[in-house]
């Protein structure tokens, strides 16, 4: 897998319990950041847009 850099999420705080992301031009990589040689999640640049959208809204109680 050729991937940029993982980088952290700027809301991990002291940086641990977050997940880390690394993009291709087709591709989001998605991981632990603390069991960086685990298996790591790989989705759409769509979907992705769309977990951020759905993640940043207001959440809305049944």
């Amino acid at each position: 897998m050729h991937t940029s850099h993982w980088r952290k999420s700027s809301y991990s705080g002291d940086g641990s319990n977050c997940i880390e992301i690394a993009t291709d031009p087709t591709t989001i990589h998605i991981r632990d950041s603390k069991r960086t040689d685990d298996p790591h999640l790989t989705v759409a640049p769509s979907t992705w847009t769309t977990f951020i959208s759905y993640a940043a809204s207001p959440r809305r109680t049944p």
